[in-house]
């Protein structure tokens, strides 16, 4: 007879065996899930960028990619995109509820590093990501703001000049839906472009292609 025979027969043995397959069945569909997330939005970022050369790093196991999309046609004001992922842990089902609380979705940072300088600094940014980063926005005291509605969400406008908030009015009202975007900005002290959105399976291209061919627009008109 076994030592420990006796444990082996009361059903808490067997409910600890039932909780850890479900945690192993949950960590592996969690990771197929992140994965295919990642993927398609990769490939989205790749068919509105075009880059010419680009590097791919996994930054965080199943959680966290990085891409940096080199840029090399003339003319074109945009000469890198850099893009990091950051994913709900779908494979920890012991800490998803909390990071839910806590992070709420899915994040997509797009960074596009300009040529030459920028006009001046704008950005449209959803008002319940502003209020969680809004120490972001340094030169927010400094910048004219104005409450506005895109589809059917609340955004900030920040702006130095009529003529960029016109602009930025222009573009809401050609692409009256946000989708999963929630920050737009151009930042001239880094000489970068931003970009905030949910990385949505599928939806990543429908929702950047539109901003990411508008920015230039937003520095050369």
């Amino acid at each position: 007879m076994l030592k420990y025979e006796h444990l082996i027969t009361q059903p808490v043995f067997f409910l600890f065996v039932a909780f850890s397959f479900l945690l192993t069945w949950g960590y592996f569909r969690g990771r197929r899930y992140n994965r295919k997330i990642f993927l398609s939005a990769f490939d989205d970022l790749l068919k509105v960028v075009k880059p010419d050369d680009q590097t791919f790093t996994n930054i965080g196991g199943a959680i966290g990619y990085h891409a940096n999309l080199h840029i090399k046609k003339k003319g074109f004001p945009i000469s890198r995109v850099d893009a990091t992922i950051t994913l709900l842990p779908r494979q920890s089902w012991l800490y998803l509820p909390i990071s839910k609380l806590i992070r709420r979705y899915d994040r997509l940072f797009i960074t596009l590093h300009m040529k030459h300088p920028l006009p001046e600094e704008v950005h449209l940014i959803e008002h319940r990501y502003d209020g969680f980063r809004k120490s972001k926005i340094t030169n927010a005291d400094r910048l004219n703001r104005e409450d506005i509605t895109w589809g059917d969400m609340d955004f900030h406008c920040y702006y130095g000049s009529t003529a960029m908030r016109d602009k930025i009015m222009k573009f809401i009202e050609t692409h009256p839906e946000p989708g999963t975007i929630r920050h737009i900005a151009l930042v001239p002290e880094q000489k970068s472009g931003f970009i905030f959105m949910i990385p949505r399976k599928d939806e990543v291209a429908r929702y950047l292609k539109p901003v990411y061919d508008y920015i230039p627009r937003l520095i050369n008109s």
